[in-house]
């Protein structure tokens, strides 16, 4: 299981770290070779470029690129524009959250 973990710093920077089950800790990969969203980097707590691209970059982590690209802007306003200024989450909670987010599009579009 991984976790992920984002805080704002005394500098302003949002940051973001992949936390493995050994402990071992990683950034995010910002992963604009899916989107270009915000090459800037991520940030949370409101709906914009920031928050889409940290949406994107978490999902193309815990599900896939080819899912994340279906389903992170639905993600990005469900759960990203409203993360608080430190947070941290599972990689099993965003798919759960992917997978709700997938179920409503599909059921909207019959």
């Amino acid at each position: 299981m991984k976790t992920y973990v984002g805080k704002i710093c005394e500098d302003g920077a949002y940051r973001v770290v992949i936390e493995d089950e050994r402990g071992s800790v990683s950034p995010l990969p910002l992963r604009l070779d899916l989107a270009n969203k915000s090459p800037t980097g991520f940030s949370w707590g409101y709906s914009g470029s920031g928050p889409a691209q940290l949406a994107l970059a978490l999902l193309a982590d815990a599900i896939g690129e080819k899912e994340a690209l279906e389903v992170y802007q639905d993600f990005k306003r469900a759960f990203v524009a409203v993360l608080p200024a430190e947070w941290y989450t599972s990689d099993e909670e965003v798919k759960e959250r992917a997978k709700y987010l997938k179920a409503v599009r599909s059921h909207e579009a019959a």
